[in-house]
C-alpha cells in the first residue's frame, strides 16, 4: 500500500546504523541523519540514532565520539574485534542495534546513505503510526554520467516497481535494508527464526519474508521518505554488490521465485524471439509487436521514472531495457552461483 506521509511526530523511533570501516561515509552523511525534524512541543528530539561500530580498524570511533558532543541522541555501541560472534555477518551487529533500542518504532539505513531532506524519518515512519509493521522505502543514488550508474539507477527503479507492487498486491517478498521501517516486535519475530542466520547479510529480505504478511506492510515513495547513496565506480565493485544483494534469492518462497523467474525469463525471451525472426519471413509482423510492445513498455518505465524522480533516464530507456535483456541471459545465472559469503 503506497501513503502519503504525514510530517507530524508520532511514537518515538530509534535509527539504526551498522558501521564498519565507515568513517568517511559517517561524516558525510550522519550529521543530516541527526538533523531530522520530528520533535517533541519543547523542540526536544524523539528519536535517538544508534550507531554500532562493528570492529572498524579506520577513524570511525574518532569520528563518532566527535559527533556524539554535538548530537546528545546519538548512541554508539561497538564491538570488539575479538568477541564471540552468535550470529554472521552484519546480522549480529543489529541483534546489538536492536537489543540497546529504546524504542518501539525502528528505522534501519546505512552509514553510505543520506536522507533526501529533513522529513525522512517523518516520511518513513508514518505507516507505522497508521497500523503498519514494516515500511518499504526507495534507496535512490546520486546520477552521474556513466553508463554503469545508469544501469544501476534503472534496477534499483526496476527493482523498486517490482517490491512495491506485490507489496501492494498482497505479496510482499523484499525490501532495501537502507531504507525501511518496523516495530520491534517484528524484526525481532524474524529474529527469532531458524532462516534469520542463514546468511551474513539480506537482513531486509529475510525480514520481510518471515514476517511481512497480506496486510501490515506499507510502501512509500513521498521523495521525502528517499535515500542517497553513490553508485560503485567499477564493474567488479558492482559485481560484489549485487552477489551480497541476491544472495537471499534462494530463500524466497517457491511462488516468488517462480513469478519473479518467469517474468525475467519471458522480458530476455521476447527479445531473442524478435531477433530471431527478423531473419524469417515473419521479420514486418516480428517488428510491428516489438513496437507496440516496445511503446508499452517504455511508457510504463517513464511513468515510473517520473514518480521516482529519475527523469534523466526516460531517454535512455531502449538501451536500459536491451542492457536488462543482458543481464536475465547472461549475468544473472553468474551473481546467482557466485554468491556473496560476507557482509564486508
Amino acid at each position: 500500500m503506497l501513503h502519503t506521509a504525514s510530517k507530524q511526530p508520532g511514537k518515538p523511533v530509534s535509527i539504526l546504523i551498522c558501521a564498519r570501516n565507515e568513517a568517511i561515509n559517517l561524516k558525510a552523511n550522519l550529521p543530516s541523519v541527526l538533523s531530522q525534524r520530528y520533535h517533541d512541543v519543547s523542540g526536544k528530539p524523539m528519536y535517538e540514532v544508534v550507531v554500532i561500530d562493528d570492529s572498524s580498524t579506520d577513524d570511525t570511533r574518532d569520528l563518532l565520539s566527535q559527533l556524539q558532543q554535538q548530537y546528545q541522541h546519538l548512541r554508539i555501541a561497538t564491538i570488539p574485534a575479538g568477541e564471540p560472534r552468535t550470529l554472521k555477518g552484519k546480522k549480529f551487529a543489529l541483534d546489538k542495534a536492536v537489543s540497546i533500542a529504546a524504542n518501539d518504532w525502528l528505522l534501519l539505513t546505512d552509514a553510505d546513505c543520506a536522507p533526501a531532506g529533513k522529513h525522512w524519518l517523518a516520511s518513513m515512519v508514518a505507516p507505522l503510526a497508521a497500523g503498519k509493521e514494516i515500511v518499504g522505502g526507495y534507496g535512490a543514488y546520486y546520477p552521474t554520467r556513466s553508463w554503469l550508474n545508469a544501469f544501476i539507477r534503472w534496477e534499483t527503479m526496476h527493482t523498486f516497481l517490482q517490491f512495491s507492487t506485490y507489496a501492494r498486491a498482497g505479496k510482499p517478498y523484499m525490501a532495501v535494508g537502507r531504507n525501511i521501517s518496523c516495530t520491534k516486535d517484528i524484526l525481532q519475530l524474524a529474529q527469532r527464526s531458524p532462516n534469520w542466520d542463514l546468511l551474513p547479510s539480506g537482513d531486509d529480505d529475510m525480514l520481510i519474508n518471515i514476517a511481512a504478511t497480506s496486510g501490515n506492510m506499507a510502501i512509500v515513495d513521498d521523495q521525502e521518505a528517499f535515500t542517497y547513496s553513490h553508485t560503485k565506480d567499477n564493474f567488479a565493485d558492482w559485481v560484489t554488490q549485487k552477489q551480497r544483494h541476491v544472495s537471499t534469492g534462494k530463500y524466497y518462497t517457491t511462488q516468488t521465485k517462480l513469478r519473479l523467474g518467469l517474468y525475467g525469463f519471458t522480458h530476455a525471451a521476447v527479445w531473442f524471439y524478435f531477433i530471431a525472426l527478423l531473419f524469417t519471413s515473419f521479420v514486418v509482423p516480428a517488428i510491428y509487436i516489438m513496437a507496440v510492445r516496445c511503446v508499452m513498455y517504455w511508457i510504463l518505465w517513464a511513468v515510473t521514472a517520473q514518480r521516482l524522480h529519475e527523469k534523466r533516464l526516460i531517454i535512455k530507456l531502449p538501451l536500459l531495457d536491451i542492457a536488462w535483456m543482458l543481464y536475465n541471459f547472461t549475468f544473472l545465472p553468474y551473481i546467482l552461483f557466485k554468491n556473496k559469503k560476507n557482509w564486508k
